[in-house]
């Protein structure tokens, strides 16, 4: 079976060499001589089941180590141990650093044991009750929506279009937690059942709807909510699908998983309704303030890019080769430089360089940018 691993992170090299051949034969240890190593190592070959770090330290102390390390791993148990105890630093390690144990220096070995057993145990549970959630729960969630499929294609067909893009995006945004955001692009269409055909029909092709017809459509997200705010543990899918359709100007503070299915969402509209993939983008973009721009330049990656470009209006200095004019360059006084296809060679960009100063040019262009240029 494999031995889940603990971190002790000191500044003094003798204290860990200590504490792994003391502990070798019961734990899988390894160390970091201080903390900037002990965040490296947290980040490059975690997760750490346990990290044990020491109070008083150069450059950084133990509490904003282990606040740190709990941005970066948060399941990762926590210990404080230092040779100078003291109320207000036991009170600020558990506060801020959100520790599970503070020991004090020099702790007997048999201490520490303990102290590691019990951390590991509290470790294995919270893994438990993760894997509870990611399968078990996950599980439920998609047999419950492939039965809802056979009995409205429209929505739930929807449903898994935006959950690809959804776990792409999340992907990409590097969000620790994408469960939330998976079983939310799952059951954001719950609430549809509620709603006749023809309004959803008219809704995924575009039609138009009434001022009664939007009134019932724009009540499903808080349907759908109402519905698992039933449910234990399921308060976070229900605020991230209460806001799906929410604009970003007028909620700031909305879920980040919610300004992604809100973009994933309006995409998919637009994508339903025959819009070429740049051009729906290009719309998104064009609706200032409404949504993430992080969230659109991911997605704007995984979709509009899968011919390799990605659409751009950019400054003529910004011009690099391998980029395609979207649009033909003219002067003011109507002099046609170059045409619209015409990819970006070393030539062409020194030939715009030298009208810029004889012509009066736009000073910005659309452009299909490559897309390593943006990654």
């Amino acid at each position: 079976m494999k031995k889940n691993k603990v971190l002790f992170v000191d500044d003094e090299q003798n204290i860990l060499d200590t504490y792994r051949a003391l502990l070798r034969k019961r734990f899988k240890v390894e160390t970091a001589l201080g903390p900037e190593e002990g965040l490296e190592k947290v980040r490059s070959s975690g997760p750490y089941a346990i990290v044990v770090s020491d109070l008083k330290m150069p450059k950084m102390d133990g509490i904003t180590f282990l606040s740190k390390v709990k941005q970066i791993s948060p399941d990762t148990i926590r210990v404080m141990l230092t040779g100078h105890a003291d109320l207000e630093a036991a009170i600020s390690a558990v506060n801020e650093g959100a520790v599970f144990r503070f020991l004090t220096k020099p702790s007997a070995i048999e201490e520490m044991i303990r102290t590691l057993e019990a951390a590991m145990k509290q470790y294995s549970l919270v893994m438990a009750e993760r894997e509870l959630l990611r399968g078990t729960l996950r599980g439920s969630v998609k047999v419950l929506t492939d039965i809802l499929a056979l009995v409205n294609p429209e929505a739930f067909g929807r449903s898994e279009r935006v959950r690809r893009l959804a776990g792409y995006v999340g992907q990409n945004l590097n969000l620790k937690q994408t469960l939330y955001l998976d079983l939310a692009a799952m059951l954001g269409q719950l609430g549809c059942v509620t709603l006749p055909d023809t309004i959803l029909q008219k809704v995924f092709t575009g039609e138009e709807l009434t001022a009664e017809e939007k009134q019932g459509y724009d009540m499903h997200p808080s349907v759908t909510a109402g519905m698992l705010s039933q449910i234990p543990r399921m308060e976070t899918v229900s605020e991230i699908i209460q806001h799906q359709n929410a604009r970003l100007d007028e909620t700031p503070t909305m879920p980040v998983e919610s300004r992604v299915l809100k973009a994933c969402l309006d995409y998919d509209s637009l994508i339903q309704q025959k819009i070429d993939k740049m051009d729906a983008i290009s719309i998104l973009r064009g609706m200032d303030g409404i949504y993430d721009t992080r969230v659109l330049d991911v997605l704007e990656k995984g979709t509009a890019g899968e011919d390799g470009y990605v659409r751009r209006e950019i400054e003529l200095e910004e011009l690099k080769e391998g980029m395609i004019l979207d649009e033909g360059l003219w002067s003011e006084d109507e002099v046609h430089l170059i045409a619209e296809g015409t990819e970006m060679t070393k030539t062409a960009i020194i030939r715009i360089s030298n009208f810029s100063r004889a012509k009066k040019l736009p000073p910005r262009i659309r452009v299909l940018v490559p897309i390593k240029y943006i990654e």
